[in-house]
């Protein structure tokens, strides 16, 4: 970054960010007579006069209707849900003359407009130590993970996949007060002891975006996306034996928490998923009883006070729900998290040590190494050669000719032979599409430099392999100097035991969390590369119209995947330690990460071949049998979270969207955002170079044996002198709390962010916190 400070760089990013965001806002609403609001009420103002709170919010949007009432469009019309749970008010339609007049009536606290989110798009049990098969497992089936209800919101489920099959459970637990909706192909028998409750949330899509063809999409919990069934079964899925994605990854495919159960809340459909429909549908979850969660997707991110979802979750976390959320799929580039709440648990995504390697023999003799899911009749056998040819003028830069869109490429030209396709603009597998269209044989799909050396492997309609930016150069260099040249394509299968891993995946969003540079994101990484799980019988495995391949698996990458493996293992603590807060939760998972890969070096980062940092991978790689006994926990109760907003210059009005149910205010407790009792530390000097001394408090609850005897080790920084006091922790009961300080003193300020870690330690655990000092440019 040369002499530039990173922070003035991030907030470049960051404009640079809302900018593109505010105008695929804007592409997404045209401007209509209405749209729709999210209308969060002060249910405590309501006046004596009214029966029901819907009445009195009904009220207030028929106040405020500008247009006269005709027939079938009054102000029941215009409100097409009501939140009472996590959250309390409504969604309606209005012009924005309408929406401002609502926003300066009594009661009402605030109005935000409905935003769109997207998707972020079985090996992992084995990988993270949750080997079934082993009786004297921790995870074995004597947990009480049946009570364990993990509400999943995403395109709904397919009820048909085995791994829903509920042979053996126990029957609903009596909590549970969900509901199994019905509509197309959809009915009260898809339902069972694995999948309690299923229902839909489409008001906010319609309202936006019209009707749902229910000639085309089910209007039901049916899922023919197959993003859903996916992670739904990732997260509670039932072993399946002989699971496979057309012979690749075979073997036994497992949720992470066998025994828990799974609510399915669709709220995305074909054209997106809407903030309305994602706050009834936590604010359902909420009522229904879910304990879990699991939430793979994201829109924009926007401050604490105008995020729906953040303030849904909130108050998820009020009533002792832990809520898991993809971090996104922005990466490498900095500041592109989504999801960034300190009381969310924000997802990244890493590799496994499994692979599907595929090769290229090129006419010089030389071998490419590759990957590749390809599975058909056209495969190119290994003594067959066919002629390259790239559509690029250049190895390094990729070109519209040179990304294989629809109708750019010329069948004289490429008919008959193996095309090379940079990756970029269109889906990868839709790249194969076009080439196989215009008469190619099969496809190289090179990576380019935002996506580096990470290989991640798809269903491809034609014979495809894909490399790493380097081999792409070299190839694309090989085909454009020699016009004979030739290629031939390979297909290996699977193969375990991948040296490094876990990587970190260059797609996964990254850091800093420029809303507060104290609160580190992504909170962990888990993986999110090449995961077999369930599928939809509705599409095929490549997604694409024209795959009429039908399988009961799939194998997909994104932190979509990532989130419901963190999800599961959550499910997993909740039934180990019922007692634990959301937040005792996420510091297990945090504090027993591991910051190594399988050769015992720092994680690496698949964008490049460095390592990764806090930045990429947080606390780091999620270890679920670690994380059963983590030894000590940072605690944080909702009015902690509470006193940490009060540290970020909200208003009053604003602060009151999370007070006002529990009646919360402001007791000042946090001298610094960076006193929040976080799992992570990261301090943050100010712009003043007099500034040269910085304490951060933290408090640890003993969750292990009650008499246990803790030392710290920190890193030493660059930048700065580190102490901590005290420098042991003796604890003589269960539960205890004791507190410690730790401060920085500035030797020489850093023009970059230095990274490092603290560890407290007795001779069993070792609960880490992942430490970041930044220095802010002098004004």
């Amino acid at each position: 970054m040369g002499g530039n400070s990173v922070v003035k760089w991030v907030f470049l990013i960051v404009i640079t960010n809302y900018v593109v965001f505010t105008i695929g806002f804007s592409s997404d609403f045209p401007i209509l007579t209405k749209n729709t609001y999210i209308i969060q009420m002060d249910k405590s103002a309501m006046p004596e006069s009214f029966s029901s709170h819907l009445d009195w919010y009904s009220s207030k949007v028929k106040s405020i209707l500008v247009e006269p009432e005709t027939e079938g469009d009054d102000d029941q019309d215009r409100i097409i849900y009501s939140y009472q749970n996590a959250f309390h008010g409504v969604a309606a339609r209005l012009s924005e003359e309408e929406a401002e007049r609502l926003e300066e009536e009594d009661g009402v606290v605030a109005v935000f407009p409905d935003t769109k989110y997207e998707l972020h798009t079985t090996r992992s049990p084995l990988f993270l130590g949750l080997e079934p098969e082993d009786s004297t497992s921790v995870w074995s089936e004597n947990l009480a993970d049946h009570d364990v209800i993990v509400g999943v919101l995403d395109t709904g489920i397919w009820p048909e996949s085995e791994s829903f099959n509920d042979t053996g459970m126990s029957p609903v637990p009596a909590h549970w007060k969900g509901a199994c909706e019905t509509g197309r192909a959809f009915q009260k028998h898809h339902c069972n002891r694995k999948i309690v409750g299923a229902r839909v949330f489409y008001h906010g899509y319609e309202a936006a975006s019209g009707k749902i063809n229910e000639q085309t999409e089910y209007k039901s919990p049916r899922d023919q996306d197959g993003h859903g069934t996916h992670t739904a079964a990732t997260v509670a899925g039932s072993p399946v034996r002989g699971a496979n994605l057309l012979g690749y990854a075979y073997g036994t495919a497992r949720g992470m928490a066998v025994g828990a159960r799974i609510a399915a809340y669709k709220v995305c459909w074909s054209g997106g998923c809407f903030s309305s429909d994602i706050l009834s549908a936590v604010d359902r979850a909420v009522a229904d009883g879910v304990n879990v969660l699991s939430i793979s997707l994201g829109g924009g991110v926007s401050s604490y006070y105008r995020d729906s979802l953040s303030i849904a979750a909130f108050g998820a976390m009020e009533m002792g729900v832990f809520v898991s959320c993809s971090a996104g799929n922005g990466g490498p580039d900095p500041v592109s998290l989504t999801n960034v709440s300190p009381w969310i648990t924000t997802v990244g995504a890493s590799t496994m040590d499994r692979d599907f390697p595929a090769t290229i023999k090129l006419g010089t003799g030389r071998i490419v190494s590759g990957v590749s899911l390809y599975k058909g009749r056209r495969a190119l056998l290994a003594n067959t050669e066919h002629a390259l040819v790239y559509m690029g003028t250049n190895s390094s830069s990729p070109e519209p000719s040179s990304l294989c869109l629809e109708g750019t490429l010329d069948p004289h030209v490429v008919s008959g032979k193996i095309v090379i396709c940079d990756r970029g603009i269109s889906p990868r597998v839709r790249k194969g599409q076009v080439v196989k269209d215009a008469g190619g044989v099969g496809m190289i799909l090179t990576n380019t430099a935002s996506n580096g050396e990470e290989l991640v492997a798809d269903c491809h309609l034609i014979p495809a392999v894909a490399v790493g930016e380097i081999e792409g150069k070299l190839i694309k260099h090989y085909v454009l100097t020699n016009p004979k040249a030739t290629a031939t394509l390979a297909f290996l299968g699977t193969r375990l035991g991948i040296r490094p891993s876990p990587v970190v995946a260059a797609f996964s969003s990254r850091g800093p969390n420029f809303l507060t540079l104290e609160i580190l994101k992504p909170d962990i990484v888990a993986p999110g590369v090449n995961i077999l799980a369930s599928w939809t019988g509705e599409i095929g495995p490549s997604s694409l119209p024209t795959d009429r391949r039908r399988v009961k698996f799939n194998i997909l990458s994104g932190t979509s995947m990532s989130c419901p493996h963190v999800s599961g293992i959550a499910a997993l603590l909740k039934a180990r330690h019922p007692e634990w807060s959301p937040a005792a939760i996420k510091s297990a998972l945090m504090t027993t990460a591991y910051v190594h890969d399988n050769t015992h070096k720092p994680l690496r980062d698949a964008s490049g071949s460095t390592s990764s940092s806090p930045y990429d991978h947080g606390a780091g790689h999620i270890n679920p049998v670690k994380a059963l006994d983590p030894g000590l926990v940072y605690d944080i109760e909702a009015q902690d979270y509470f006193e940490f907003l009060c540290t970020q210059n909200l208003t009053p009005m604003q602060l009151r969207i999370f007070g006002m149910y529990s009646n919360r205010t402001c007791k000042h407790s946090l001298a610094s955002p960076g006193d929040l009792n976080y799992p992570a530390i990261s301090v943050v000097f100010p712009e003043k170079a007099s500034v040269t001394t910085m304490t951060l408090r933290r408090t640890v609850t003993n969750v292990g044996p009650p008499v246990s005897n803790y030392h710290v080790v920190v890193s030493q920084f660059k930048g700065c002198a580190v102490t901590v006091e005290p420098t042991a922790l003796n604890f003589t009961g269960k539960h205890q709390k004791l507190s410690y300080k730790i401060t920085f003193k500035t030797k020489s300020r850093q023009t970059i962010p230095e990274f490092g870690g603290l560890i407290w330690k007795d001779a069993v655990h070792k609960v880490r916190s992942p430490v970041v000092v930044t220095w802010l440019p002098p004004l």
